[in-house]
């Protein structure tokens, strides 16, 4: 049996990181380079730099106009002018032209008077009035930049002022990134049944440029120990560090850390965090070597805490910092005590406090990356936070975009990606951030002011109605507001060509249908309810009532995919997914809004999106959809 790589121990991250860090500075050796200053910028000074030359070279005109001696101008006034002669009083002189002795001052052109015999002035100049003395920005000899500076486009231009053409800086670490496993494929490559398609490297790529590196990303490795080795092996000789991605973990062909340990010391095996514990820290022939986990949020995270201080500690610059807020939880977090766990969040300000919504936290959720607005930390030996705790955010986004975010939590429909997209072309500054947790989850989260809208579609199984009921219920009368959106059909997403046969709900109790259900508290679970109450269908004749999707799209890709038969979901998910869809029945899909929020600039823009011609444009390519009161407004 093969062996595998079990964690004797795992190391808190600052104590892994700190251990790792010192180790490195005793062996890594800082390269430097001389290069051209026009191509230096956000490179690192090695020494002081100083100027070559004065700037200005020498005395200079600041202004257009006339060189004077000033002497010669001393008693004029408005009731007693002076007409001066060119070439003997003066000379004409231009923005930047040498003024050279006997002239010591400069009148404006805008205060001079011309006539034919010369020009008039109406007023005395001053010594060196309008003149930039030699030296008055940078003296020769002067330092410009101190060391260990980063540089930045104006250093750039002062530099070249100065006559410093060429800079000795910290030369760039060069990382080779080596992809390992049988069952990757790079992203041209057709896909079969297995393939994992590739992308963790490109992503590292580009972090190690960002960081200040030069990225050099190699094929992927079979999960092969001599290859692996061999791959390593030659690029310490070659490259300042070796990033290798999965492998690290605790599978029987995950090679990499014995690797290591046969080519040098392996320092660090599995670090306390969550996700991406199987963090290899190395070092082989005094260079770092990192291995990664596969799972692309812990490579992201493992990178973020173990490459990117390594490559700040190579290029000599200061570890990056991002904005930190203090936000609230919309819902709890449980966490293990054993790890310092990492949750994307998308963060809205609400009110008069910032509001940070949990997204999915699996460590191959790399959407979750994507749409994240920023990370909120729990430590390690914490078991969690409570929903309405304030907890510490680290944004990836700047602040003033956060705070001019409309936040929407609610039900799921593609049109919020449409009004998103719209939203910073059509109002600059201002964005739009969707959170999907069903209807019911969406009026909750309203409640809670962690919202300032929420998605509903939710029939009144007494009355047939949608929406307002439940809204009155919760949050009785003039509070609230309906802004109507949409008009959509709900029906059965089945497989092309409807393999089953499936004509409507009926059928989905046959036994070898198997359903995908949406979550409690959606709309589409409430009305999928209701036929089934309507038709005297008990739930648990439906194969798969309790397995839950929480949008429409996932619903659509299980059904795609060999995952379920049917589900119910929206005409426009059936479309992008290439499926059939049998009708059930129209619905309405509104926006609920507390009242108070209804003048904010973003929510009067969110409205201009709803009632615009190009929003109904990109609907009628989703189709599905009616929109003829999108973005009126209907106080409850």
């Amino acid at each position: 049996m093969a062996k595998r790589n079990l964690y004797l121990e795992t190391k808190p991250v600052d104590e892994a990181a700190a251990l790792y860090l010192a180790a490195l500075q005793r062996v890594i050796n800082i390269q430097y380079e001389t290069i051209p200053v026009a191509k230096s910028l956000n490179r690192v000074t090695r020494h002081a730099v100083h100027a070559k030359y004065c700037s200005p070279l020498f005395n200079a005109s600041a202004m257009d106009g006339i060189a004077v001696i000033s002497e010669r101008t001393k008693n004029v006034s408005e009731t007693d002018p002076v007409l001066l002669k060119e070439e003997t009083d003066y000379v004409v002189v231009d923005t930047g032209d040498p003024i050279h002795p006997p002239y010591d001052a400069v009148i404006m052109a805008e205060d001079l008077v011309e006539t034919e015999e010369g020009v008039l002035i109406i007023a005395s100049a001053a010594p060196w009035q309008h003149v930039r003395p030699i030296g008055e920005d940078i003296v020769a000899g002067e330092m410009i930049l101190p060391s260990s500076h980063k540089i930045r486009p104006i250093d750039v231009g002062v530099l070249l002022s100065a006559g410093i053409t060429e800079v000795e800086v910290v030369k760039r670490p060069e990382a080779a990134i080596f992809p390992t496993g049988t069952e990757i494929i790079e992203p041209e490559q057709e896909p079969e049944d297995g393939s994992i398609i590739e992308s963790n490297s490109r992503m590292f790529e580009n972090m190690v440029v960002e960081a200040g590196g030069i990225a050099h990303r190699f094929p992927p490795i079979i999960d092969d120990y001599e290859k692996i080795k061999t791959s390593i092996a030659e690029a310490v000789e070659t490259f300042d560090m070796v990033i290798v991605n999965a492998g690290s973990s605790a599978g029987t062909e995950d090679y990499t850390v014995h690797v290591l340990r046969e080519l040098g010391e392996v320092l660090v095996h599995g670090v306390a965090i969550k996700p991406g514990k199987p963090v290899i820290l190395a070092i082989v022939k005094g260079k770092p070597v990192i291995g990664l986990p596969g799972y692309p949020v812990s490579a992201y995270i493992g990178f973020e805490n173990f490459v990117e201080p390594v490559l700040s500690l190579m290029c000599q610059t200061p570890a990056k910092r991002r904005e930190t807020v203090t936000a609230y939880v919309s819902k709890r977090l449980v966490s293990s005590l054993k790890h310092k766990e990492y949750v994307r969040v998308k963060v809205g300000k609400v009110g008069d406090k910032m509001v940070a919504a949990p997204l999915a936290r699996g460590a191959g959720a790399a959407m979750s990356l994507v749409r994240a607005d920023g990370f909120c930390v729990i430590e390690q030996n914490s078991e969690g936070v409570e929903a309405g705790q304030p907890v510490q955010v680290e944004l990836y986004r700047e602040k003033s975009q956060v705070e001019n975010t409309v936040v929407i939590i609610g039900s799921h429909d593609l049109i919020l990606d449409v009004a998103a997209d719209m939203m910073p072309d059509r109002h600059k500054g201002m964005f739009v951030s969707s959170t999907h947790v069903g209807s019911m989850g969406g009026l909750m989260a309203l409640k809670r002011k962690e919202a300032h809208l929420a998605p509903i579609h939710l029939l009144d199984e007494e009355t047939g109605e949608y929406n307002i009921s439940y809204m009155k219920r919760l949050f009785g009368s003039g509070k609230m507001a309906l802004i109507k959106g949409v008009g959509r059909t709900q029906g059965i997403l089945v497989k092309k060509g409807n393999p089953l046969g499936i004509q409507d709900i009926r059928d989905l109790a046959r036994l070898e249908c198997r359903y995908v259900n949406r979550q409690r508290g959606a709309g589409t679970r409430v009305l999928f309810d209701y036929k089934l109450k309507q038709l005297d269908i008990d739930p648990e004749r439906i194969n798969g009532y309790d397995r839950e999707a929480a949008t429409h799209m996932a619903v659509a890709a299980a059904v795609g995919s060999d995952g379920a038969d049917a589900g119910m979901g929206i005409l426009s998910a059936a479309k992008a997914m290439d499926l059939d869809f049998i009708p059930v029945g129209p619905e309405e899909y509104d926006f609920a809004i507390p009242q108070e929020y209804l003048e904010l600039p973003h929510i009067q823009a969110f409205l201009d999106i709803l009632g615009s011609d190009e929003f109904h444009q990109r609907l009628d390519e989703l189709g599905g959809y009616t929109y003829e009161r999108a973005g009126e407004v209907e106080l409850v």
